[in-house]
């Protein structure tokens, strides 16, 4: 009988391209000082060229069913998290089924902008504890490189490029570790505080992510707190019992209002924000990823997870892993 989803592997992938903060100022009126006091961002990872959603998300769950020791074969499905897909369809989940040779697998993409790894999770651990998966790759990727207003101070530095990834697997251990709860939430009355200014169904307009940083601000910390203490209570569980927290990567600021409200020292915060900027929905993957590889979240680990995106779209998801 499967009771839980394990998280069983972790990959991300990186562009190789860093733009600093000082590269930024060449071109835009703003200095490495007036972003990093205000974001926490000192540099990110562009795409190049060649460099898609596809290409970077296959390469991520290539690392991360490497570190399960997980035959692609075996993959039930492909999730992923995207609003910067290469194409309308096929969906990128069908593309990097392809990449993997998961020949028996299906796949879909979920459009919830940063918080659509959360959104992700919870669908695979639906699929998975329903009996429909045992092996679903769950993934973050995007390219916001490609749909920012370079002119725009406001936006333009906020962001960066890259994908993250987890495998999660059906487990029958009676012990304590997998994917505990997830919890999703979304508003669409707030819509338009953060939102990309077209698409495929409209036209007249310019592409471009447009963002009411204030108010997304004012939102972001009460929603966040609220969802981790949901899951937190879900579980019967407090805040000392949280190992660490790998929140979404947005703004420092967010990030550490969130740890005060969890009475949580930012010494058990996974902070990748200050190198990565805004990946969205790969962001919590990224920072996951490279706090397990660094041996930072060890075996048993309980960790939280919270997002916050345009639509607006929040949760949280809770695991031990």
């Amino acid at each position: 009988m499967v009771t839980r989803s394990l998280l069983s592997g972790f990959g991300s992938y990186l562009p190789e391209r860093i733009v600093t903060n000082d590269e930024l100022s060449q071109r835009l009126d703003t200095s490495d000082d007036w972003i990093r006091g205000r974001t926490g961002i000192r540099q990110r990872h562009i795409v190049g060229e060649d460099e898609t959603a596809v290409s970077m998300a296959a390469e991520a769950a290539r690392r991360a069913l490497a570190f399960g020791g997980i035959d692609p074969q075996t993959v039930d499905a492909v999730i992923v998290a995207t609003s910067t897909p290469d194409q309308v369809f096929p969906a990128t989940a069908v593309r990097v089924l392809h990449e993997l040779s998961a020949t028996g697998g299906f796949g879909f993409d979920i459009a919830a902008a940063c918080s659509g790894f959360i959104y992700g999770m919870a669908t695979a651990d639906a699929f998975i504890l329903s009996g429909k998966a045992k092996c679903v790759v769950v993934i973050g990727s995007e390219v916001y490189s490609r749909i920012l207003d370079w002119d725009d101070r406001t936006t333009a530095v906020l962001f960066g490029d890259g994908a993250g990834a987890v495998v999660l697997t059906a487990s029958d251990d009676p012990g304590n570790r997998g994917l505990l709860s997830t919890h999703l939430h979304a508003d669409g009355a707030l819509g338009d505080i953060l939102y990309v200014d077209g698409a495929v169904g409209r036209s007249g307009h310019s592409g471009h992510l447009k963002m009411n940083g204030r108010e997304v601000f004012r939102h972001a910390v009460g929603r966040l707190s609220s969802a981790v203490d949901e899951a937190l209570g879900a579980e019967g569980l407090t805040h000392a019992d949280v190992a660490w927290l790998v929140p979404h990567q947005a703004n420092i600021r967010i990030i550490e209002g969130v740890a005060r409200k969890l009475h949580l020292p930012m010494e058990q915060v996974v902070v990748t924000v200050d190198r990565h900027a805004n990946t969205s929905a790969a962001s919590i993957p990224l920072a996951l990823d490279e706090a397990v590889r660094d041996g930072r979240i060890r075996r048993g680990d309980l960790v939280l997870m919270e997002a916050l995106g345009g639509g607006l779209t929040w949760g949280s998801a809770l695991a031990r892993v």
